[in-house]
């Protein structure tokens, strides 16, 4: 793109990274500010980054959530207005965790676990002084710290050892339930960024900040420039190095890596005959070992169950791909309705979150020590660069409305500095 210094073509805001932070930024500054020049740039094919939904055929009001599927904090959630304002439609059918249905025995062993659960994440919410991880606060040789275990990938995305209580301790995704959208909540977000202007298969390689003028963009398609630039992309893409930024912000590339994306990848097997499980129930794998799956059984009533895998087991999966995942789901499952149901199943879809590349896992967790790193990433440089993303949030990490709230805080400090500037 030939242009002005060799910049190529000057806007005033780009943003890099078409995910629930750059769509609600981009969206924002068009409201604030009409008179600036927006353009979104996206290395992937879709709008939504790790807000993806596929169509499920013969179902045309359902879509499969391969990222994100719930809206936590729902009445607070500001997707969940969304989703009424583009003409969506919220389900409020309870989640398990909030009172929904659950494939659970009412006997002494599953009282005896949840006692032992509860007991940890009350050990949890006590913790005070030093941070540590979270399988040190584990009980030594209790029987349920496999499913504790479990629990804690589901959180995360990461294996206990590798995630700080204090992090944990902090996240508060809002008042209310936990709902879903029935078309999807990658449905909703892509289609919320529609009306921004955006460039996909535009991948950004380095951002020249030196002192003079404003920011020198390079992409794999050309050169522009713009005032200011806001950063979404995920941290692991940040710690690697596939944004260079000139000079170097070292802080910010320490900080990502600090701040790690963890892995829950889900698998969607299409029922032959719906009527065999029960709909919109959920049951636990194994609730005995770590490396076990958590399944919605018919989620919305459709004739799918939702297989998700966290932490180390979901990398083992996604490595040995589709058969491999198919038939551990398939173990599991039988396991619990008798090994006929395999009859039942066969792939509708599957996500594989490590491999995307230009994402490379699924939402991120802070290493031991790490926690107070969000904000350190989050606050801009220079007046120039900004970032955004739900790692970003120091309390809504993890969550597509924590992204929307940093994307939302960064499009005020554009506007500001933008408008100091002028």
């Amino acid at each position: 793109m030939p242009g002005d210094n060799g910049r190529g073509v000057e806007q005033d805001v780009v943003i890099i990274g078409a995910g629930a932070a750059g769509i609600a930024a981009a969206r924002h500054l068009q409201a604030i500010r009409p008179d600036l020049s927006i353009l979104l740039l996206e290395a992937g094919d879709r709008l939504g980054g790790r807000a993806w939904s596929v169509g499920l055929p013969g179902a045309s009001d359902i879509a499969l959530d391969l990222g994100c599927g719930w809206l936590h904090g729902a009445r607070t959630n500001a997707w969940t207005g969304l989703a009424d304002a583009v003409g969506l439609t919220v389900d409020r059918t309870p989640a398990p965790w909030n009172g929904g249905r659950r494939l659970q025995r009412d006997d002494a062993e599953t009282q005896a676990a949840q006692e032992a659960i509860g007991a940890y994440f009350e050990r949890l919410d006590n913790h005070e002084g030093d941070d540590t991880d979270l399988a040190a606060m584990l009980e030594p040789g209790n029987p349920w710290n496999g499913q504790i275990r479990a629990i804690g990938t589901y959180i995360t995305g990461a294996e206990l050892e590798r995630s700080s209580v204090v992090d944990y301790t902090r996240y508060d995704p809002g008042p209310g339930p936990d709902w879903r959208v029935r078309q999807g909540y990658g449905t909703l977000i892509s289609l919320y960024g529609r009306p921004v202007p955006a460039r996909l298969g535009v991948e950004v390689t380095r951002l020249n900040h030196r002192p003079a003028g404003g920011v020198g963009i390079e992409t794999n398609q050309g050169g522009l420039s713009a005032r200011a630039v806001l950063v979404t992309v995920s941290t692991n893409m940040l710690a690697t190095g596939r944004i260079v930024f000139d000079p170097p912000l070292t802080e910010k590339v320490e900080a990502a890596a600090r701040l790690p994306l963890g892995l829950a990848d889900k698998l969607f097997l299409r029922l032959a005959h719906p009527e065999a499980l029960p709909a919109d129930t959920h049951m636990l794998g194994s609730v005995s070992r770590a490396a076990t799956g958590t399944y919605q059984l018919r989620p919305l009533g459709a004739p799918v169950v939702e297989a998700y895998f966290a932490g180390d087991l979901a990398h083992d999966l996604e490595r040995e791909g589709k058969v491999a995942a198919f038939a551990f789901a398939g173990d599991e499952l039988a396991a619990e309705f008798g090994a006929d149901i395999r009859k039942q199943l066969s792939v509708a879809a599957i996500s594989a979150w490590a491999a995307a590349p230009h994402i490379g896992g699924s939402y991120s967790y802070a290493e031991s020590g790490a926690s107070d790193l969000r904000g350190l990433l989050a606050a801009p440089h220079d007046g120039r660069i900004f970032f955004a993303g739900e790692a970003c949030s120091r309390t809504r990490y993890s969550t597509a409305h924590g992204a929307y709230e940093t994307g939302i805080a960064a499009a005020d400090l554009i506007a500001e500095s933008l408008s100091r500037k002028a």
